[in-house]
């Protein structure tokens, strides 16, 4: 039961609607017996400036940051954690004592989902990146904090981009960039990462690789993309033998990270990935 003690947690974002967040963590919060709920706030861009204001006036004990805010909120925060710094995003708030502590979760969410969903606790020493946006910064931090990992080849459809990427997170020459469509850098790669938007509902019948050429069996394919989690490129993966891994893990991890920082409690992965996966 919501009380005058219930303490609040939530989503930020613009839209917000389509969040699996609050279903995700209400779960936790409700199998964990922590007294708190979890919602989701549609902020628009003109209120983008009071969030933190509005953290610390209604006690909000932590958020959820998604697009468009990602780096928004750096500039309001009292403290980013060294890893956000370097990802440049924030995507979790964490409030205590009226200090407001940013953090970045994703890079924790996709190693986890790796290790816990597909099987790789060592990551193999070529891997090809998709994308160039904010969720590919987070990942390409994560390889490149992995020593395991001698080469990334960082692909995107504006190449510049993925120039620009890799200068920012200093991959010096462990990362070469190229365009989407150097099936190439597929041939002795161990994993491939998906970290675009390419296969998302409602444009689900397109994968990043075209038809697929260049996926062999002996690699790993995640794409973090989750509506669809059965999407084009995962189909693709499949039809030659290679070990797949859809979106849902990281969102799960990220999440589950995030609910740590916030409760101090060890989060229920299970139940939280339960409460968002598809009938």
């Amino acid at each position: 039961m919501i009380s005058g003690r219930t303490g609040i947690l939530g989503v930020i974002g613009h839209p917000v609607t389509h969040s699996g967040s609050p279903a995700m963590h209400n779960a936790a919060l409700q199998a964990t017996g922590l007294d708190f709920v979890y919602v989701a706030f549609g902020v628009p861009p003109e209120g983008a400036a009071a969030i933190g204001v509005a953290m610390r006036a209604l006690n909000i004990r932590g958020l959820n940051v998604t697009v468009p805010y990602k780096q928004v909120v750096m500039d309001f925060l009292d403290e980013v954690s060294p890893e956000a710094q370097a990802i440049g995003a924030v995507n979790t708030i964490d409030h205590r004592d009226g200090r407001l502590c940013g953090h970045n979760t994703d890079a924790h969410g996709v190693l986890a989902s790796l290790r816990e969903d597909g099987g790789l606790h060592r990551l193999p020493p070529k891997v090809v990146l998709l994308g160039a946006g904010g969720a590919a910064r987070a990942i390409l931090y994560a390889l490149l904090a992995a020593p395991e990992v001698e080469h990334i080849a960082l692909l995107n459809r504006t190449v510049s981009r993925a120039e620009d990427l890799a200068a920012a997170l200093h991959g010096g020459s462990r990362v070469t960039v190229g365009d989407i469509t150097d099936v190439a850098s597929l041939n002795d790669a161990g994993l491939v990462i998906n970290a675009t938007s390419i296969g998302m509902e409602p444009h689900s019948g397109v994968s990043p690789l075209g038809d697929g050429a260049g996926l062999h069996d002996s690699m790993v394919v995640l794409d973090i993309v989750y509506k669809p989690l059965a999407t084009q490129l995962l189909q693709q993966a499949r039809a030659v033998g290679a070990r797949t891994v859809d979106g849902l893990g990281m969102l799960v991890h990220q999440g589950a990270r995030a609910f740590e920082l916030w409760t101090g409690v060890v989060a229920p992965v299970h139940i939280m990935r339960r409460a968002i996966q598809p009938a």
